[in-house]
């Protein structure tokens, strides 16, 4: 017996104005499977219910792109990379629906990559390539640095860190989006120190409420204004222990 994901059609309408096609539903649903496998070998994810998976895994994962969704974000074919992407989130649901992008899936751990590796050749997603590495080393390498029009990180630890993590890696005018669950005052005053030290901007920080349990979520969005001077991304581990 399968476990089956709900569909949500008129979730997926009212609250992101975008609904899966057939096909989407489909890979959404191999997705899930895949996970639950990979689940047995690597500690992917503790979401495995079908209607949680499909809120935190499927619907976050969207609802943090919506600006790419509604399709009235230049460019038409954009370069993304996620970064710290573990299981594949929020990176491979984004490959699934902006088909016509581009997408990098960074994590330092190689066994997370191979399974990832995996994942994208059943899934047939020929839109999506996987890297291992730091942010740190990778925000600093030429082929990577200034060469993306959007990062994606669901965050974990200090937002300055996900913004010295991200916006290094965008190009001039360039999209940081930070997923985030909850939200202080006193974090957008630290974040905006950060943030113009690096060459961005805060565009906006969105809040929103789950469809199904109603809890509270946040995206925030940078933009890149200026170039980011040379010394950021710092070293391996100096972001988290020392949050600019």
């Amino acid at each position: 017996m399968t476990n089956l994901l709900p569909e949500m059609a008129e979730i997926w309408q009212q609250t992101l104005n975008w609904q899966p096609t057939v096909q989407q539903q489909e890979q959404f649903q191999r997705l899930y499977e895949l996970i639950l496998e990979g689940n047995r070998q690597l500690n992917l994810t503790r979401i495995t219910d079908p209607q949680e998976f499909w809120e935190k895994h499927l619907w976050d994962s969207l609802r943090g792109i919506l600006p790419l969704l509604s399709g009235n974000l230049p460019p038409a074919s954009p370069t993304i990379i996620d970064i710290g992407t573990g299981a594949g989130f929020p990176g491979v649901p984004v490959a699934m629906t902006v088909t016509n992008c581009t997408i990098t899936l960074l994590d330092s751990t190689q066994k997370k990559i191979t399974f990832l590796d995996n994942l994208l050749s059943e899934l047939a997603l020929t839109n999506a390539k996987t890297l291992v590495g730091r942010a740190e080393e990778i925000g600093q390498h030429p082929q990577h640095r200034k060469a993306y029009d959007i990062a994606l990180i669901r965050a974990v630890g200090a937002v300055s860190v996900c913004a010295e993590y991200t916006l290094p890696l965008l190009k001039q005018g360039g999209l940081a989006i930070i997923y985030r669950g909850n939200w202080t005052k006193d974090e957008t005053t630290a974040l905006q120190n950060a943030v113009k030290l690096l060459g961005g901007v805060i565009e906006s920080i969105e809040q929103f409420t789950t469809p199904l349990s109603h809890s509270i979520r946040h995206c925030v969005y940078l933009r890149k204004v200026a170039t980011t001077p040379v010394q950021f991304p710092r070293p391996i581990g100096v972001p988290t222990q020392k949050p600019l």
